[in-house]
């Protein structure tokens, strides 16, 4: 059964309907930086609400979505340093 959730859009409280979801795939945008660093990173979906009687300027349907973001570094040597045993 759908389950309903009040979301905040903007200020003003609206109803939606979450939606279940299921990677169809989750692939890494890569970056090369000025420095030779590699950067990573990937959006995952925590999180998807369909708001009810939304729709945008083409007739689709107004979805909100919570997502974390996931990133990877990789650094030159001449860039990296030796971890201190704190970091650790």
């Amino acid at each position: 059964m759908a389950r309903k959730k009040k979301i905040n859009l903007g200020g003003t409280m609206v109803e939606g309907t979450e939606i279940g979801f299921r990677p169809s795939g989750e692939h890494w945008n890569e970056y090369l930086l000025d420095d030779g660093t590699v950067v990573r990173i990937k959006l995952v979906l925590t999180s998807v609400v369909r708001i009810d009687g939304m729709y945008d300027s083409e007739g689709e349907p107004v979805y909100f979505v919570n997502s974390q973001n996931v990133m990877g570094v990789s650094a030159p040597d001449d860039l990296r340093r030796e971890p201190d045993a704190d970091d650790q």
